[in-house]
């Protein structure tokens, strides 16, 4: 078993004590339940501002959610390597967005239980179009994708539906796309529309 700061014993526990007290003071509560699937793409969004990393973690405290997400492999470099891997990222070459999405498939095809966190718009400031690499990550490893949020209008955070990807692209992100039409993030005029350019 590979341990990181969410599934380290003890460590975890006590991280998920304080990060219900921290969203106890700041007003926020979660929502939904995880899914009872051991494997699947975890998408959250909107994602327009820094905070949203804060917010992320303290929700996945408390939701008790076990996840990865992917880093860079140039920030592995050096002493930060041990607390990037602890912290949960998995090193990637950035270098063409086919290869990403190839390592991932890999990755959860060759793990029992695995959840893959991902942030589809990709940066925090307003762009015509998500990155479909969530998408095809889970099309292909043939796993579900769970819709996750973060919404600063009412300060709720948590787990949404969970979606098993059909190949129909247009018609998954508009299932997709409903889900988080009212979800608003702390910079709304950031948040990126909810779709994915469609290849020629």
């Amino acid at each position: 078993m590979h341990y990181t700061m969410f599934n380290t014993p003890v460590i975890k526990s006590l991280l998920r004590g304080i990060s219900l007290v921290l969203l106890k003071i700041l007003g926020w509560k979660t929502s939904g339940n995880l899914p009872r699937e051991i494997k699947y793409v975890l998408i959250v969004a909107p994602h327009t501002s820094n905070w949203d990393l804060f917010y992320g973690i303290i929700l996945a405290f408390a939701l008790k959610l076990d996840a990865r997400y992917i880093a860079k492999k140039e920030l592995f470099r050096g002493p930060s390597s041990p607390l990037m891997t602890w912290s949960g990222a998995i090193p990637v070459d950035r270098s063409s967005s086919h290869h990403i999405v190839d390592q991932m498939v890999s990755v959860l095809k060759e793990h029992e239980n695995f959840v893959l966190a991902l942030a589809p718009e990709g940066t925090r400031h307003r762009k015509d179009y998500w990155k479909s690499g969530f998408y095809h990550i889970a099309l292909n490893a043939h796993v579900p994708i769970l819709l996750a949020f973060i919404d600063y209008a009412s300060k709720t955070g948590g787990a949404g539906p969970l979606i098993y990807p059909t190949g129909d692209l247009e018609q998954d992100m508009s299932v997709i796309r409903n889900f988080y039409l009212t979800i608003k993030g702390r910079h709304p005029e950031n948040t990126s529309p909810v779709m994915i350019r469609l290849k020629k």
